[in-house]
């Protein structure tokens, strides 16, 4: 098989000096802080220069007489343990040297308030803080549409309020997670304990764009607007029918489902699918991401897997994840095979040679490879370019040498 190297061209709009936009927007706010402890919760994702943005926001916040400190907020990821999420904040780059700042991790919850969705719980150590700075990147979700998806809100519902707020979100039926982050964000809003946010955008290179700062009480307000914004930037795959896409690896530093389900165009969710491109017969997944520490949830979304990422699960970890968000088949191990020329054989004898693309993740889509057979439809979008003649897909112990 022969395959053509293709470069997207998308948007591209990284922030010169990010630290400096940072301390722009806090200054713009024109709030003092809370002359005490305040808590700066951190997620799991692979936020493009999260350390840069972290540290920026604990300089400021010491700055103008505060005491900033680290909390992790991942619902249930990382075994939902406070030693396993502290852990994923350090491998991250945030260590109270770099930061600092301490890490303050801990399970243990406050219960808010009870509402029509649910209970509403807060981390204890951002409970007893004199204020909260969230911070998250705002982007599409992985499960559902909405006004407000993953970025701040969900952050202050779900992650900060660890494995509790996740089981209490993901029991809800997807149609109506979108409600229950308006009205516990709303609650948690109200209850006076977050200061503000800053928001992240990124762009189609995942490079940090745009950085907002935004009043506790304008979040709610603001942040779809901010989500109309991501979708001007987020990158996708530009073409809607794939017989076979080989994505290089998999992971939660790429997507909170491993793979983003937007690029890829499948919930994994059974009885709600609400994606209608791209549509993709066959997907299969070559290795599980380093800084994913074990956590394999969305490999149930491939249809084949290699026996190395198989080796680089940790079940227990993926199956806290899993389990927690209810959606049981992101989970299940796929068809496993030796590596990746046995996985290109096995289903090209199948389901045929016509109609591939090779991905690095779902988060990097700026290169790619199509077959040969896709080169006029790549030829006519106007943000793809092909790069000279098409390669022969070779292999070396096993693994393809196609290079991203």
């Amino acid at each position: 098989m022969k395959f053509f190297s293709v470069r997207q061209n998308l948007v591209s709009n990284p922030l010169a000096d990010v630290a400096a936009e940072v301390h722009a927007q806090l200054d713009a706010l024109g709030l003092e802080p809370p002359q005490g402890r305040v808590a700066i919760p951190v997620g799991s994702r692979g936020i493009s220069q999260i350390p840069t943005i972290v540290r920026a926001a604990g300089d400021w916040l010491r700055k103008h007489g505060a005491e900033p400190f680290m909390v992790p907020a991942m619902g249930s990821h990382n075994g939902a343990t406070a030693e396993g999420q502290q852990q994923m904040v350090e491998s991250l780059g945030m260590t109270e040297e770099a930061m600092q700042m301490p890490i303050l991790s801990s399970m243990e919850c406050v219960k808010i308030a009870s509402v029509k969705t649910g209970d509403v719980w807060l981390d204890r150590h951002s409970y007893e803080a004199d204020g909260i700075l969230v911070i998250n990147r705002v982007k599409l979700h992985t499960c559902f549409s909405g006004p407000v998806q993953s970025g701040l809100v969900k952050m202050m519902v779900v992650g900060m309020g660890k494995i509790k707020s996740a089981e209490t979100f993901h029991s809800s039926p997807t149609p109506q997670m979108k409600d229950m982050l308006l009205e516990m964000g709303q609650v948690l809003v109200d209850s006076g304990k977050f200061w503000a946010g800053l928001a992240i955008l990124e762009d189609g290179f995942d490079q940090t764009a745009e950085v907002h700062a935004l009043p506790a009480d304008q979040i709610l307000k603001r942040e779809p607007a901010l989500l109309d914004r991501c979708r001007d930037y987020f990158p996708r795959i530009p073409i809607d029918e794939l017989d076979v896409l080989i994505v290089n690896e998999i992971g939660k530093t790429f997507s909170g489902t491993g793979m983003d389900t937007n690029v890829i165009g499948y919930r994994g969710v059974k009885g709600y699918e609400d994606l209608d491109r791209p549509n993709i017969n066959i997907i299969a997944a070559l290795s599980l991401a380093a800084a994913s520490q074990g956590n394999a949830i969305g490999v149930g979304l491939a249809d084949f897997i290699t026996q190395r990422l198989r080796d680089a699960i940790d079940e227990h970890k993926t199956f806290i994840n899993v389990y927690t968000t209810g959606d049981m088949e992101r989970a299940k191990i796929p068809a496993t095979l030796k590596d990746d020329e046995t996985v290109v054989e096995r289903i090209v004898h199948r389901y045929g040679s016509e109609r591939w693309m090779f991905i690095q993740n779902s988060l990097n889509l700026d290169h790619l490879f199509v077959s040969e057979d896709l080169r006029d439809e790549i030829a006519a979008c106007p943000q793809c370019t092909i790069e000279g003649e098409p390669i022969e897909l070779t292999f070396q112990d096993g693994q393809h040498q196609l290079t991203f």
